[in-house]
């Protein structure tokens, strides 16, 4: 795995939980943040051929799963 690929999902798996906490303390602007800067990133990784797990967080799903 490259350097761009291990930092994406990182960022990816950050994002997530950053959701996530967002979620549990009903903080809704930061809620609608994250799920941005969620979507930018499933974007850039699905431009670039890195697999994504479709389980992880999403705007109808709560919990994290591994990617």
């Amino acid at each position: 795995m490259d350097a761009f690929t291990t930092g994406l999902l990182q960022r990816i798996r950050a994002t997530e939980t950053d959701l996530s906490r967002a979620r549990d303390e009903g903080d809704e602007f930061l809620v609608d943040v994250e799920q941005g800067e969620l979507d930018d990133l499933r974007r850039l990784a699905a431009e670039h051929g890195v697999e994504v797990s479709a389980t992880s967080v999403s705007a109808t799903s709560v919990s994290a799963t591994s990617v």
